[in-house]
C-alpha cells in the first residue's frame, strides 16, 4: 500500500450488494478469505450479504463454503472458514425495493453489528443498477451522516462519457468524492505498483524512459475464457468498454506518467490525468487506422472445443459486439511525442496472459555490417502481470566461440523472495478501502478523460453495424490487427 490520505475511522460493517453474483463469488470472497488468512481483517468487522434469494444464514453459509472450496481447493481450511463465515449474515432484499433498504438499515443497527456507524457499501452489481442503489441509499438514510460511509464501485463507470458524467453527478449529489472508491483491480497487482518503484527509484531506468530510446510500448490483456454467464452485460458493453477504457488505460498512464511530487493519492492521480489529456484525439476519418475489432468464432482452447460468441447463451443472434480490440494511441508531450502505444485485449485467445512490453530503439550505428551478424534484435523490458508477476530485461551478449554471434539473455528482476506469498490484487484494494487509502483508486477526471480518448472509436463503431471480423477461439486474433503498426519490424509480442 502506498501512503496516501489520512485514514478515518475503520468501518465495522461491509455490505455486499449482489452477494450471489459472479463478481462477488469469483473475486471478492476469495480475496476476503485471504485477508482473514493473513490476519488483516479488523476485529469486529461484519459482512452483510445482500441478495434476492430466499435464503437464511445457513443456506448462505453453505453457498459460501461451496464457492470457496471450488475456488481455493487445497488452500481451503475448515477451521479458518468457520472463523471467516462467522463474520457474515445474509439479508434478503431487492435492489429496486426501497423497503429492503429500510430493513437493511435496521439490520445494521442490531447489537451483533456492534452499534456500527461506519459502513462500506460494495457494488458487486451490474453498472446499470448503480444509480438505483445510490438513490435508495439516500432515500433510506443509509448515506447519513454524509462524509462517513464509503461506497465501492466496480468498472465500467458509465457506458460513454455522457452516462459517466450523469452517474458522477448523481453520486456526488448523495456522497462526497472522498467516500467514493472506483475500483480497478489491475492497480492492486504487485507488478503494477512495482512499476512505479522500477521507474522512479532507479537512475539506471528513468533516463531511458522516453521517445529518444523507446521505439514503442505494447500493453496486452489476453484471456482464454469466454463470457461465461455475463452475456446480459457483455453483449451491451464489448471489449472496448469492459477492458480497454479502464484496465488498459490505467496501465498506459502508469507507464507514461511523470514522477509525482509525492506518493500521495491526488499527486499520483494528477500525473495520470496529465497523460490522458495529452493523448492525441482520433479523428473520425482515422479510426480505421487506429483501432481494430473482432469477435471469437468456434475453436479449441487447450484442446477443448468451445462455441463461438454468437452461440453463447444469452447473446443476441448476429450480434456484432467485439470480444477483441486493438488500438494505437500517441501521447503528445515532451517525453512521448511520436512513440506509439499499442493496446489490445480479447477473450478466447491462445493463453491467459497480461503484460507490458517496452521495445527500445535499434542502436544508432550498425557495427556488425562486416560480420555474419548483420542485424540484431532490439532490447525489451517486459513486465508480466499474470499469470505470473515478474519483470525482466532482454539484452545481447556474444556467444562463446570464435564467431561474432550473439544471443539474447534475460536479466530477471525477481522482487519476491521464496517464502513471500503474493496478496491478491482485490485483497490489496479492499484493505485500502478499510484503511481509507484512495491512492490506488480512480478519480472521476481519470474516468472522464479515458472516455474522451475512446469515444471517437465507440461513436464510429456504432455506425458500422453490418459486419465484424471473426477469429478462431484459441488463436491470437487476426493478423489484420497488425495494420496498426507504424513500421514493418513491429509485431505483437505474445509470449514473455
Amino acid at each position: 500500500m502506498i501512503t496516501g490520505e489520512q485514514p478515518i475511522e475503520t468501518p465495522c460493517s461491509f455490505v455486499i450488494f449482489g452477494a450471489t453474483g459472479n463478481l462477488a463469488t469469483i473475486k471478492l470472497y476469495p480475496s476476503l478469505y485471504s485477508l482473514e488468512e493473513a490476519g488483516k481483517l479488523p476485529e469486529g468487522l461484519h459482512f452483510v450479504a445482500f441478495a434476492r434469494r430466499e435464503w437464511d444464514d445457513t443456506a448462505w453459509r453453505n453457498y459460501l463454503r461451496e464457492s470457496l472450496e471450488s475456488k481455493l481447493k487445497d488452500r481451503f481450511d475448515e477451521q479458518l472458514f468457520e472463523q471467516f463465515a462467522a463474520r457474515f449474515s445474509y439479508f434478503r432484499g431487492e435492489l429496486h425495493d426501497l423497503a429492503s433498504y429500510a430493513g437493511l438499515k435496521e439490520e445494521l443497527a442490531t447489537p451483533r453489528m456492534g452499534n456500527c456507524t461506519n459502513v462500506v457499501f460494495y457494488f458487486a452489481i451490474k453498472p446499470s443498477e448503480f444509480a438505483t442503489v445510490v438513490k435508495n441509499l439516500d432515500e433510506s438514510g443509509l448515506n447519513k451522516p454524509r462524509g462517513l460511509h464509503r461506497i465501492v464501485v466496480e468498472k465500467p463507470f458509465g457506458h460513454d462519457i455522457e452516462s459517466a458524467t450523469m452517474l458522477n453527478e448523481l453520486m456526488h449529489k448523495h456522497f462526497d468524492e472522498e467516500q467514493i472508491y472506483r475500483i480497478d483491480h489491475y492497480l492492486g497487482k504487485e507488478t503494477v505498483q512495482n512499476l512505479l518503484v522500477f521507474r522512479f527509484a532507479n537512475t539506471l531506468i528513468e533516463p531511458l524512459w522516453n521517445r529518444n530510446f523507446i521505439d514503442h510500448v505494447q500493453i496486452t490483456v489476453a484471456e482464454d475464457i469466454g463470457i461465461g454467464s455475463r452475456a446480459d452485460y457483455y453483449d451491451k458493453a464489448g471489449a472496448l468498454r469492459d477492458m480497454l477504457q479502464n484496465h488498459l488505460m490505467q496501465l498506459l498512464t502508469l507507464v507514461a506518467m511523470e514522477p509525482p511530487p509525492a506518493l500521495e493519492a491526488d499527486a499520483l492521480r494528477d500525473e495520470k490525468v496529465k497523460v490522458l489529456r495529452s493523448i492525441r484525439p482520433i479523428p473520425r476519418r482515422s479510426v480505421h487506422a487506429h483501432a481494430f475489432r473482432a469477435q471469437y468464432a468456434a475453436g479449441a482452447i487447450h484442446g477443448n472445443q468451445v462455441p463461438g460468441y454468437q452461440d453463447e447463451p444469452g447473446v443476441e443472434r448476429h450480434s456484432i459486439t467485439e470480444t477483441y480490440v486493438a488500438a494505437k494511441f500517441y501521447i503528445d508531450n515532451w517525453r512521448w511525442r511520436g512513440v506509439p502505444f499499442y493496446l489490445r485485449t480479447g477473450k478466447r485467445l491462445a493463453v491467459a496472459n497480461s503484460m507490458i512490453a517496452i521495445r527500445f530503439r535499434h542502436p544508432p550505428q550498425q557495427l556488425f555490417r562486416e560480420t555474419p551478424l548483420e542485424s540484431i534484435d532490439p532490447n525489451w523490458v517486459v513486465l508480466s502481470l499474470q499469470p505470473t508477476e515478474s519483470m525482466h530485461m532482454e539484452i545481447h551478449v556474444k556467444q562463446p566461440g570464435l564467431g561474432m554471434d550473439t544471443r539474447v539473455i534475460q536479466l530477471n528482476a525477481s522482487y519476491r523472495k521464496m517464502h513471500e506469498t503474493p496478496l491478491d490484487a482485490y485483497a490489496t484494494l479492499i484493505l485500502d478501502v478499510l484503511e481509507g487509502d484512495r491512492t490506488l483508486f480512480i478519480r472521476f477526471d481519470e474516468v472522464e478523460w479515458s472516455w474522451r480518448v475512446v469515444d471517437p472509436i465507440l461513436k464510429y463503431w456504432e455506425q458500422e453495424r453490418d459486419f465484424i471480423h471473426t477469429y478462431p477461439a484459441g488463436s491470437w486474433g487476426l493478423h489484420e490487427s497488425s495494420r496498426l503498426f507504424d513500421s514493418e519490424d513491429q509485431e505483437w509480442r505474445n509470449e514473455l
